[in-house]
């Protein structure tokens, strides 16, 4: 391994755009309060902590901008928040933007959902490992249920082998030459994969699709959930009881 790049930058993107429309409420999820903070904070606070984040890219929904730099990144002093920059339609829009704004892409990108909010310095610290590695890395969890693969019917076509299945989370963490490539890449290609009803879902499968490049899969926490759904938030409201 190449010890310089132990001295390489590392920048956070965080997500922070969505709308809320599955919590059935005008609020949007990364902005709902979990024990009188933002869900968003909780993840700022563990990247403002750990030393070898060294900047903050925060993207969001542009009407919210004003909220997001009064409400949260000054009244709660993040020092690494260098931008806050408006979020596209997509999440890859809004990924695309966070990296056009960067000032370069020399070091390393740890993307990370904004309703994600039970991040540790842990997980940072081992991605931060995996991609000196392997250029490319993901936390994830292994699948503890069965799957079933469904027919167009809703019948079960096939059951995929538990062992080899993981359920992936963020921050999925790049080179940010590779990433960055990999992103105006699929601004030139975009066309042509929803012309052949291709989604683009993460960041990894950019990164795999794009540059046909392996990634490396790094056991995190089933506490690292995204809030999605109300239900996710009674989750997320127990599981910070449990650590607190």
């Amino acid at each position: 391994m190449d010890t310089n790049q132990n001295a390489k930058r590392c920048v956070a993107i965080v997500l922070a755009a969505g709308t809320g429309k599955r919590m059935n409420s005008k609020t949007p999820k990364q902005f709902m309060l979990l024990q009188d903070k933002p869900v968003v904070w909780y993840s700022l606070q563990v990247f403002e902590q750990t030393d070898m984040i060294d900047e903050i890219i925060l993207v969001t929904g542009k009407d919210d901008i004003p909220y997001v730099k009064e409400q949260i990144v000054e009244r709660f002093g993040f020092q690494k928040v260098s931008k806050i920059v408006s979020g596209g339609a997509q999440r890859y829009d809004s990924v695309y933007q966070a990296l056009e704004a960067m000032d370069d892409h020399s070091g390393f990108v740890f993307i990370h959902d904004g309703a994600r909010p039970f991040l540790t310095s842990q997980i940072l610290l081992d991605l931060k490992e995996a991609v000196e590695c392997y250029q490319a890395c993901v936390t994830a969890t292994r699948v503890k249920d069965t799957i079933k693969i469904a027919d167009e019917n809703g019948f079960v076509s096939s059951t995929p082998n538990r062992d080899g299945l993981w359920s992936v989370q963020t921050p999925q963490v790049f080179s940010g030459e590779l990433i960055w490539e990999a992103y105006q890449k699929l601004k030139e290609e975009l066309p042509e994969l929803i012309a052949k009803g291709i989604q683009v879902t993460d960041d990894a499968m950019v990164v795999e699709q794009m540059m046909s490049k392996k990634i490396r899969l790094v056991p995190g926490s089933y506490d690292n959930i995204k809030i999605t759904t109300p239900e996710d938030l009674t989750i997320a409201k127990s599981i910070l009881e449990k650590i607190l």
